[in-house]
């Protein structure tokens, strides 16, 4: 669906060196801090910033040869861009008719009673949840294959952001060709959503990993300075001094929990693993 290797691109002191792949009937998270690369490679896929070098393929293609028709089949949503704020929804209706020919304008109007959302209100006084469904609503309605989502939920509430994950989810059960490349910083939005999760510091992708194992096989250890320097530490991918000890990130849980059974352990989160992969040291 989507691959992109060694795509490089420079601005200033950032520098930004990516790849990852999408793959089809997949649903795929890009994890990072503000400033970390994301909206960066986001726009680079889309063609909106040129690249350095690097190579993206859509579709089976270079993004570069990308027809019309081929574009159709994207559907995004980006932080910084929409409609403006002096359109209302019934203008856009027209604007959707005339740009995909696959739009489904009866999918689109139901959803918008199902979301409440006025059709003749201008956008400028639009909610900012308001304006987060409008933009998911307009990338699923014209049948696209793949969706782009740059921290759609972000500044949402808890209810409006669990309206949109189940309106993706309803998006992907549709069809199982269908994929998924989103970014947010709301962890527990990924783990419920994603299949499969890329980190990304400072325009490197720092890790891939399956959602799942994720959850199950990462671990974070809390030991003395006694423990840590008798430690096995084979299976440790970070590691962060503290006031009391070492906290330690292993992507091997059950090893330690078989070897080192006094050893304290927490489970691995999405936030956890991303701290430790950040801030932590490598051995």
């Amino acid at each position: 669906m989507l691959k992109i290797k060694d795509v490089r691109k420079q601005y200033g002191r950032f520098s930004l060196n990516a790849s990852l792949e999408i793959k089809e009937g997949m649903i795929t998270g890009l994890i990072g801090q503000n400033g970390s690369g994301k909206t960066t490679l986001f726009k680079s896929i889309l063609g909106l910033i040129s690249t350095d070098g690097g190579q993206i393929s859509l579709f089976g293609k270079d993004s570069r040869n990308l027809t019309a028709k081929d574009k159709e089949k994207l559907g995004v949503v980006l932080s910084d861009s929409g409609f403006s704020g002096y359109l209302r929804i019934v203008d856009i209706v027209s604007i959707l008719e005339a740009m995909y020919p696959a739009f489904d304008k009866t999918f689109f109007l139901r959803q918008l009673d199902r979301f409440q959302l006025p059709k003749e209100k201008f956008l400028k006084d639009f909610s900012t949840g308001m304006k987060a469904k409008l933009k998911v609503l307009v990338a699923i309605s014209h049948q696209a294959e793949l969706l782009i989502l740059d921290e759609p939920t972000a500044g949402l509430d808890v209810m409006t952001r669990d309206e949109l994950l189940d309106l993706l989810r309803d998006y992907m059960e549709q069809d199982d060709r269908r994929s998924i490349l989103i970014s947010s910083h709301i962890s527990s939005d990924l783990e419920s959503l994603c299949d499969d999760l890329y980190m990304i510091d400072e325009g490197q992708i720092i890790l891939h990993e399956e959602t799942d194992v994720l959850l199950s096989d990462y671990a974070v250890l809390k030991v003395t300075e006694e423990q840590f320097a008798e430690l096995d530490k084979s299976f440790i991918l970070r590691f962060k001094k503290g006031t009391f000890g070492y906290s330690c990130l292993t992507n091997q849980k059950q090893f330690y929990l078989e070897n080192y059974p006094t050893i304290a352990l927490e489970k691995g989160t999405i936030d956890t693993v991303t701290t430790l992969m950040i801030r932590g040291d490598k051995l």
